[in-house]
């Protein structure tokens, strides 16, 4: 029998210690060796030994030293976006394993758009955690966007958001329709109108979200593709008080149909946006390995079952 040739193969080295990234993080952050060894407990010169071993376990040069700090090279920066997943990934484990300790089987990390979070999860995830009781969900409000860079960088195991966003490579379901609106006060002119566009309103004072919220951040892209910049007259932390402010006359606000419906208040309007971007879909997105856990595709298919009414 002719032998079959050993192939060499070249084996992974796993002697990059996590504390280590952890401090290679810590440098790019604080811009300095001297900064980073005092915030993670080190000396000068632990730390500096540490960063050698670690250029050593990668086979490049990391740091570009200087007298004003340390600052990475191409390889460092690469190596700091892998290090920021790996952390997430081990503070994840983490609580993975304490969950276990408390007798539960894990925890879901779930990131969703505003109006995922106001309008439709408050009803879904009760029923979800009570057909679930060893499961936990952990819930933040993201825009689309940083929900999807979220989930490639797999620091979130299901995230729901508008069609608007590339999801190539994820798992994306098609959930319900989300519309935006603008709710007016009943005495504005413009409140009579059928329709009006995003940039009018921008001409006129605005009631919003507070800065943070997904929604906010949605609006403020749009408003910067316009050229313009809104002036809010007040922030508010839900829908109930915005609407309230609205009715006061003091501005225009934008907002879920689903919650302007709701909320509306006497001496106030609806009216449609007429802009494209304000009629969307929202999607539930998986990774492709998330959609193969049990728990996250028990909670993606009880999203799925829940059609918002």
């Amino acid at each position: 029998m002719k032998a079959v040739p050993h192939t060499t193969r070249r084996t992974v080295d796993y002697r990059i210690d996590p504390f280590d990234l952890h401090l290679f993080a810590t440098v790019i952050e604080y811009g300095t060796i001297t900064a980073a060894a005092s915030a993670v407990n080190l000396s000068l010169g632990a730390a500096s030994a540490r960063l050698k071993a670690l250029e050593d376990a990668t086979g490049t040069r990391l740091l570009d030293r200087s007298k004003r700090g340390a600052s990475p090279t191409d390889a460092g920066r690469a190596l700091a976006r892998q290090a920021n997943r790996v952390l997430a990934e081990i503070e994840s484990l983490h609580a993975e394993m304490a969950s276990f300790g408390h007798g539960l089987r894990g925890t879901v990390r779930l990131l969703c758009n505003t109006a995922a979070m106001s309008e439709v999860l408050p009803r879904a995830i009760g029923a979800f955690l009570i057909a679930n009781p060893d499961l936990d969900v952990d819930v933040q409000e993201l825009s689309s966007d940083a929900v999807i860079d979220a989930l490639r960088r797999g620091t979130a195991d299901v995230g729901i958001v508008a069609d608007y966003v590339e999801t190539s490579g994820l798992n994306a379901r098609s959930w319900f329709d989300d519309r935006l609106v603008a709710l007016l006060p009943g005495g504005w002119p413009m409140a009579r109108r059928k329709s009006i566009a995003f940039g009018e309103l921008l001409e006129q004072p605005l009631v919003g979200l507070t800065g943070d919220s997904g929604l906010s951040r949605f609006l403020a892209a749009q408003a910067i593709r316009s050229g313009r910049v809104p002036r809010h007259r007040v922030r508010l932390g839900n829908f109930d008080a915005i609407a309230q402010v609205v009715a006061a006359g003091v501005g225009a606000a934008i907002m879920p149909a689903s919650a302007a419906a709701r909320h509306r208040r006497s001496g106030t309007r609806i009216v449609a946006l007429s802009d494209a971007w304000a009629r969307r879909k929202l999607l539930i997105c998986m990774t492709p390995l998330g959609s193969e856990l049990t728990s996250v595709r028990a909670l993606a298919d009880a999203l799925s079952a829940l059609v918002p009414t």
